[in-house]
């Protein structure tokens, strides 16, 4: 799990890239939760947090831009 400050020292095009991946994975989580019982429920929470901690630093580094 990635902290804030190590996504700090990414790229811009380095944290569009996790997002998308990470957005990838919560879509398949969510479809695999749908379909029957995920083993470990809170990869959900975790993966749903750290897509937002990914957007919310893109943001402040495109306003720093």
């Amino acid at each position: 799990m990635l902290k804030a400050k190590e996504i700090r020292e990414l790229g811009l095009e380095e944290v569009r890239k996790r997002i998308d991946e990470e957005e990838d994975q919560l879509r398949r989580l969510h479809f695999q939760h749908a379909i029957a019982q995920i083993e470990n429920p809170t990869l959900l929470r975790r993966k749903r947090r750290l897509v937002a901690r990914l957007r919310t630093i893109l943001h402040e580094q495109e306003k720093e831009a």
